[in-house]
């Protein structure tokens, strides 16, 4: 059975990795939506919130960061094509202990935007992180996933999140 056979679209015939060839396909409005948490003290989700942190007001910098992080997503990911991406959006949801990011990256294009969505997340987290990490350096970065996507071949499916 041949790697593609097998469902391996990234792995040659001889194992060695390559970026799929997407040339051929339709481009298509694709959408794609990630979370995940980042976990602290009440005490430093308090002082995020007031913007009266050491380093600043955290959580502008670390939606422009997300952002950042959703455009620069095949500079990071070896196999990743580079996306024309239309809207990328990062919010922050106070939570008792954390907060949780969201966000959502829509492109049209003939790939989707998973991974750019978890880089928008991932990236948003690290910042909040590194704005916080002076009063709480035992902050955990956590639970980042997929948690809907539309768009392409595979279609549309949702995740329901677990609260």
């Amino acid at each position: 059975m041949t790697n593609t056979e097998q469902g391996l679209t990234h792995v040659r015939e001889d194992g060695s990795a390559h970026m799929v060839d997407v040339t051929g396909k339709d481009d298509t409005s694709r959408e794609a939506v990630a979370v995940g948490v980042l976990r602290t003290r009440p005490d430093v989700v308090e002082l995020m919130y007031a913007a009266d942190l050491p380093k600043g007001d955290a959580l502008p910098v670390a939606r422009i960061a997300g952002i950042m992080g959703a455009k620069k997503t095949p500079e990071l990911i070896p196999l990743c094509h580079p996306l024309p991406l239309g809207k990328i959006t990062v919010d922050f949801e106070r939570l008792d202990d954390g907060v949780r990011i969201e966000a959502k990256v829509r492109t049209r294009g003939a790939t989707g935007v998973e991974m750019e969505v978890l880089t928008a997340v991932s990236t948003a987290a690290l910042a909040l992180y590194d704005m916080i990490k002076a009063v709480d350096k035992h902050a955990v970065i956590g639970d980042i996933r997929v948690l809907a996507k539309s768009g392409g071949k595979s279609g549309s499916w949702t995740v329901e999140e677990e609260r």
